[in-house]
């Protein structure tokens, strides 16, 4: 966890000294202008909707991705929400960018953004879609399946029911609200249907053998991260579990069970790969983790926008959606996966790894030609 905690302490601080002037991002691994490809190819931008490890990942695949097609890649990462984002959106913008891949923050209030951009430069989305923007394609996972798959990690750990808690950076984001919707509908043993939208200020959802007590949010607020969950223990004598959505909240929330002394009372599901998340897995800590593929979000993000600014439109498939599947992560399955993941992460040989197709963390290149079915977001709802 103290690496953690270093890792995005550094890229806070390289985030903020650097967006001023439009020049560099966060992370590591030339995040400037272009430093990792050739000045003579496209100029495609990788912007993601805040500050962690996660992004980190996608970051590397994308540089990787730069390195192989002949790109120069700007990764940017907004420290404070919409208003970081937006700035650093036009000021791509008026260095001519050729391309920008952008998870959204608040699609449904960042339309005049997402409008303009796309009306000046190739626009594509990752992570989490706006399809009512003009954007080319998403390009990532079904939030709400992957959702699903987090709750039936709760039922494995879980099997005789009880109370849990979700946690989670912001549902102002469409792949946050559909994760979470996704859970609920899956402890509640629902039909499938991603337009469902239970209202998180309404107060506990009770089904048969699993009661929601509430979600909380954090607005990526790493220290409010860890408070939300001392409180909910502190709160909630009898909580069975807590669910953490976002990449920093599982090892924040296993901060706090620890210093608690409720390993194993209280138990954690988790969303994504931080490396302290598939510690928690291989202790024991923590139950699973329902892990999406960044590496490949920001590999294929750049593959696709370097296409479009030649002029080659054939990336983009029929319905716009580039399917990367998520998986979960076990104890029986964590020792490959995270080895698989430190390969891909490696600072050499990673774009090579990115073309592997035998490779678990790494889906083929090529988007599944039957999946190409549009990800819609769930009913939106102001609870940021």
């Amino acid at each position: 966890m103290k690496r953690l905690s270093l890792l995005l302490s550094m890229l806070v601080l390289t985030t903020v000294g650097c967006s001023d002037s439009g020049q560099g991002g966060a992370g590591s691994g030339g995040t400037g202008d272009g430093a990792a490809a050739s000045v003579d190819g496209p100029k495609v931008a990788y912007v993601t909707n805040g500050i962690a490890s996660f992004w980190v990942i996608a970051e590397k695949g994308a540089q990787d991705a730069g390195a192989k097609v002949g790109a120069n890649v700007v990764v940017r990462m907004p420290p404070n929400g919409v208003e970081d984002q937006k700035r650093m959106c036009q000021d791509l913008l008026a260095q001519g960018i050729d391309g920008i891949a952008i998870s959204p923050i608040d699609p449904d209030n960042q339309g005049d953004l997402l409008d303009e951009i796309a009306q000046h430069t190739n626009l594509i989305t990752h992570d989490s879609d706006a399809p009512e923007s003009a954007r080319k394609c998403y390009v990532g996972m079904d939030n709400y399946s992957a959702g699903r798959m987090c709750g039936q990690l709760v039922k494995e750990a879980m099997p005789d029911g009880g109370s849990v808690m979700i946690f989670v950076g912001r549902l102002g984001q469409a792949n946050a609200r559909l994760r979470r919707q996704g859970v609920i509908d899956e402890l509640l043993d629902r039909d499938e249907d991603n337009t469902r939208y239970d209202d998180p200020n309404s107060g506990e959802i009770k089904g048969e053998k699993y009661t929601i007590l509430d979600t909380r949010t954090d607005g990526f607020d790493f220290g409010k991260a860890k408070a939300q969950a001392q409180d909910a223990i502190a709160k909630y004598p009898d909580l069975g579990c807590m669910v953490g959505l976002f990449a920093y909240n599982p090892p924040l929330m296993l901060e706090a069970v620890r210093e608690a002394d409720k390993v194993g009372q209280i138990k954690i599901v988790a969303f994504d790969e931080d490396e302290a998340t598939l510690q928690g897995i291989t202790d024991g800590a923590i139950h699973g983790t329902t892990v999406q593929n960044p590496y490949q979000y920001g590999y294929k993000s750049v593959e696709i926008l370097t296409a479009l600014a030649k002029g080659d439109e054939s990336v983009i498939p029929e319905g716009g959606f580039i399917n990367i599947d998520a998986r979960n992560i076990r104890s029986d399955n964590v020792a490959e996966f995270w080895a698989e993941l430190k390969r891909l992460t490696a600072t050499d040989g990673g774009g090579e790894a990115a073309t592997d197709e035998s490779s678990e963390a790494a889906p083929a290149e090529d988007a599944p030609e039957a999946d190409s079915e549009e990800a819609a977001p769930a009913e939106e709802a102001k609870t940021e």
